[in-house]
C-alpha cells in the first residue's frame, strides 16, 4: 500500500527541518512525499532541497493559500491513501505511517485518524494540549464531534468521487471536507488510538478573534450544506467539546 504525503508550505523555514526529518525517519517503505511551496521568498527551498532525494515531487509556484496547494497535491498524488503533514508539525515517532498502513489493511476503512498532541512553539517538548479522540459512529457530527485534521487519512479514491478542499471555506475548509466524507457520504472510518502528529500551537484559525469568527461562519455553512440536523447548536458544541484538551496535560 503507498501513502502519499503532502506538505504545503510558504516561508516555513523556521520550523520546516524538524518536519521533514520526521518524513525521512519513518520505517514505512511505501511513503510519496509531495511538497507544494508557494515561492517562498525566505530558505524554505534551500531546506527542501538540502532533502531532495527523499522528496518524490516537489513544485513551487504561487497559489491561492493552503487548500489550494493541497489540492495540487492531491491532484498529484498517487498512493491508495494521502495524508498531510503541516510544515510547522512533526509526526509523533518512526512508526506512524506503518501503523496508518496497518491499519487500512487490517480494515475496511476509508479514513482513519488517531490522537494529536499541541506542544509549545519553541519547545516541541512541553505539551500543552491533548486532543484524545473515540471512535466513530454515525450521528456522532451532530453533536459537534471531528478528528483532529492533522491525523487524517483517506482513500484517494474517496477525492476522486466526492471533490477535494473547497477553499472558500477558508480554515474550515479541512473541516468540511471530513464533514463531507464521513457524515454525509458514509466512509467506513476507523480510529488509529496512538498519538500520531505533534502539532505546534498557533495555527490560523484562531490567530485572532476576527478570523475566529469568520471560521464559525465557515463551520455553520459546512454543517448546513452536509446535513447536519441542527446546525447552530452544533456550531455551538463543536468549540466547546475542544475544552477537555486544556485538561489533559
Amino acid at each position: 500500500m503507498k501513502i502519499s504525503l503532502i506538505t504545503v508550505t510558504y516561508n516555513a523555514q523556521a520550523f520546516l527541518e524538524h518536519s521533514l526529518q520526521s518524513v525521512m525517519a519513518q520505517d514505512y517503505g511505501d511513503v510519496e512525499y509531495i511538497v507544494i511551496d508557494g515561492r517562498s521568498t525566505d530558505n524554505t527551498l534551500q531546506i527542501i532541497n538540502h532533502y531532495r532525494d527523499s522528496v518524490d515531487i516537489l513544485v513551487s509556484e504561487p497559489d491561492n493559500g493552503m487548500y489550494d496547494a493541497l489540492n495540487k497535491g492531491i491532484s498529484l498524488a498517487t498512493g491508495d491513501v494521502v495524508g498531510v503533514l503541516h510544515a510547522d508539525d512533526y509526526f509523533a515517532g518512526p512508526q506512524v505511517i506503518s501503523r496508518i498502513a496497518d491499519t487500512f489493511k487490517a480494515s475496511a476503512a476509508d479514513i482513519v485518524y488517531g490522537n494529536l498532541d499541541y506542544v509549545h512553539p519553541q519547545n516541541s517538548d512541553k505539551v500543552v494540549r491533548k486532543w484524545r479522540s473515540k471512535p466513530y459512529s454515525k450521528g456522532m457530527f451532530d453533536w459537534g464531534w471531528m478528528p483532529a485534521h492533522p491525523t487524517f487519512y483517506a482513500r484517494r479514491d474517496l477525492f476522486t468521487r466526492y471533490g477535494a478542499y473547497k477553499p472558500g471555506f477558508g480554515s474550515a475548509a479541512d473541516y468540511e471536507l471530513m464533514l463531507r466524507f464521513i457524515h454525509k457520504h458514509e466512509a467506513c472510518t476507523v480510529f488509529l488510538p496512538e498519538v500520531i502528529v505533534k502539532m505546534r500551537t498557533g495555527g490560523m484559525s484562531n490567530s485572532s478573534v476576527k478570523n475566529r469568527v469568520s471560521a464559525n461562519k465557515a463551520d455553520l455553512e459546512a454543517m448546513r450544506i452536509n446535513g447536519i440536523r441542527f446546525p447552530r447548536i452544533t456550531a455551538l458544541l463543536k468549540p466547546l467539546r475542544k475544552l477537555p484538551q486544556f485538561f489533559r496535560v
